[in-house]
C-alpha cells in the first residue's frame, strides 16, 4: 500500500466513525455499534502507525515499502 492508499483508508475509517458517532446522537450506541468503534480505533491507529513508519522510512533513505502493519496489541499500547 502507497502514501495515497493508506491515506484513502484512514479517511474511509473516520468518515465510519463519525456516521456511527452521529448516527445515534443523544441515544447512545449498542453493544455491537460499541464493538464496531472499537475496532475502527484500532484500525485508525494501526493505519496512522504504518503511515509514520513509511515516512520515517523515506526520511531515513530507507525503501518504505519496507514498512510493515503492526498488530493491534502493539499499537495500541503505545498509548501506555
Amino acid at each position: 500500500m502507497d502514501d495515497q492508499q493508506v491515506l484513502d483508508r484512514i479517511d474511509k475509517l473516520v468518515q465510519e466513525e463519525e456516521e456511527l458517532l452521529h448516527r445515534h446522537e443523544g441515544e447512545g450506541l449498542d453493544d455491537d455499534e460499541h464493538a464496531r468503534l472499537d475496532e475502527l480505533k484500532v484500525q485508525l491507529d494501526k493505519a496512522w502507525d504504518y503511515l509514520r513508519q513509511r515516512r520515517a522510512l523515506r526520511r531515513a533513505g530507507d525503501d518504505p515499502d519496507e514498512a510493515s502493519v503492526r498488530d493491534g496489541g502493539t499499537v495500541e499500547d503505545y498509548e501506555q
